[in-house]
């Protein structure tokens, strides 16, 4: 479901969520995106025809970025159709794009993904417990492989 499973530390990364398919043959209506703890400064692509929300939280432990105090994140990105005629239907394809900071350690983050359609769901949201696979799991997380940067963490924009 995640169309690049792989990113270094601490370096802008571009989250695409494919979704190809409804629920059972129902359009799908929504695409709820759980972002893991340590992303920071999460932005969704806007779609025509979708609504956005963006969920925040207050930080535990507040951090600095160009010199600016951060003391909430965003926690969750929800696209919603606004209409039927704008719901994904079951026969096609598209793609729900956010952008992130990765954290500066290396390891795996696991995004939880909510698909509501018009009749059922399908909630892709199972992290595997020590010693499973992701392809053990009837409905996985996608999964993120965040590779040490080798001597510093990289800052792009």
């Amino acid at each position: 479901m995640l169309e690049y499973q792989v990113a270094p530390a601490g370096a802008s990364y571009k989250a695409t969520f494919k979704v190809g398919h409804g629920c059972g043959g129902s359009p799908t209506r929504q695409i709820a995106v759980d972002i893991p703890a340590g992303m920071r400064g999460a932005r969704p692509m806007p779609k025509p025809g979708w609504t956005l929300d963006v969920q925040r939280e207050k930080l535990a432990q507040p951090t600095t970025s160009h010199g600016r105090s951060i003391t909430e994140d965003v926690v969750r990105i929800t696209w919603t159709a606004k209409t039927a005629e704008d719901m994904l239907p079951n026969a096609h394809y598209d793609e729900f794009v956010l952008v992130a900071t990765t954290p500066a350690q290396a390891g795996t983050l696991y995004w939880p993904v909510r698909q509501a359609c018009a009749e059922g769901r399908n909630d892709w949201v199972d992290v595997p417990a020590a010693g499973q696979k992701l392809s053990d799991l009837k409905s996985p997380a996608a999964a993120l492989e965040i590779l040490p940067t080798g001597g510093g963490a990289a800052h792009n924009h």
